[in-house]
């Protein structure tokens, strides 16, 4: 017997993801909304800037979406980034081994912030930009250094914000999280979903 797959929501519009990110993009499918990839051109930011971090990536977010948009101009588009902030100091993306078992150092046994920066541009019936951000703060228990490199040695943390991935082997990691949990993943869902429901982006499954 085939099973069916469950879905809330159906789109209304078309939707454009700016973003590479297969994590986003799940979330957003997860709940039954359809869209297509493409990726935008910007780069990535300049992380020794001076700039409140909630408005590097609110600022990213936008550029990413603005760049996709300016190349389509038809479907509604949404694109976001995410960072992590601990003591003032901003955690992109590692890149290597290295600098991986260092963010991982640093962040055990405390609290530090993951912003994610969302900017939607929907044209229907007329263009309109909005960007928003979301924070949470994550809490990691003492993490060994034999765990840390351990967990280095699998790759995963190396293409993530922060150096590790709440959603994959990271999440042992973990002793609290105070907001949103798809947040920390890559996307606020609940806020990215509530408002694609205002804008009639999408609708409920009837």
């Amino acid at each position: 017997m085939q099973r069916t797959r469950k879905c809330l929501y159906k789109n209304v519009f078309p939707l454009v993801l700016a973003s590479a990110s297969p994590r986003r993009r799940a979330l957003l499918e997860s709940v039954g909304i359809k869209l297509r990839v493409i990726p935008s051109h910007v780069d990535e930011r300049d992380l020794t800037s001076r700039e409140p971090s909630f408005l590097l990536v609110r600022k990213l977010a936008e550029e990413k979406t603005m760049d996709v948009f300016s190349r389509i101009k038809e479907e509604a588009v949404i694109g976001a980034d995410t960072i992590v902030v601990l003591d003032g100091q901003i955690l992109g993306k590692p890149g290597s081994i290295e600098k991986a078992v260092e963010m991982l150092k640093l962040l055990s046994g405390k609290t530090h912030k993951v912003l994610t920066g969302v900017s939607l541009v929907n044209p229907h019936p007329f263009m309109r930009v909005y960007t928003w951000h979301t924070e949470t703060l994550v809490t990691f228990r003492n993490v060994t250094s034999d765990e840390i490199i351990s967990y280095v040695k699998t790759m995963e943390p190396i293409d993530k914000a922060g150096g590790y991935g709440i959603q994959e082997l990271a999440a042992c990691f973990v002793e609290k999280i105070e907001g949103s949990y798809t947040n920390v993943v890559g996307l606020p869902l609940a806020e990215t979903v509530s408002l694609l429901l205002r804008l009639g982006i999408i609708r409920p499954v009837n």
